[in-house]
């Protein structure tokens, strides 16, 4: 028994486990919440502020586009105003104008 507490007593403590991630080809040793993070988001969602400091980038402004009913010198006239019965071509009517944002 007591050689079983020497071999434990002479045993190495164990090192702290080192986090790393890789951002934009650099790696980098940072604490477990922020490895966590990065796990969660993705590698490739990041990018350097500084030499030393990184962050999640921006998230893409969407490109949305929309058709809208508006008034026209040549447009549609709707039948019992329902916009899915056009009845014919008329001046002063209504036409789809697309926007976008």
């Amino acid at each position: 028994m007591s050689e079983l507490l020497k071999a434990l007593q002479s045993m190495a403590p164990q090192k702290p486990k080192v986090h790393t991630v890789c951002i934009s080809g650099q790696n980098v040793v940072v604490t477990l919440a922020k490895k966590l993070e990065v796990l969660k988001h993705g590698e490739e969602a990041y990018h350097w502020i500084s030499a030393s400091e990184f962050a999640l980038k921006p998230p893409p402004k969407p490109k949305t586009q929309f058709s809208v009913l508006v008034k026209a010198d040549k447009g549609y006239s709707f039948e019992e105003d329902d916009i899915h019965w056009p009845n014919k071509i008329i001046e002063g009517g209504e036409t789809w104008l697309t926007e976008s944002e």
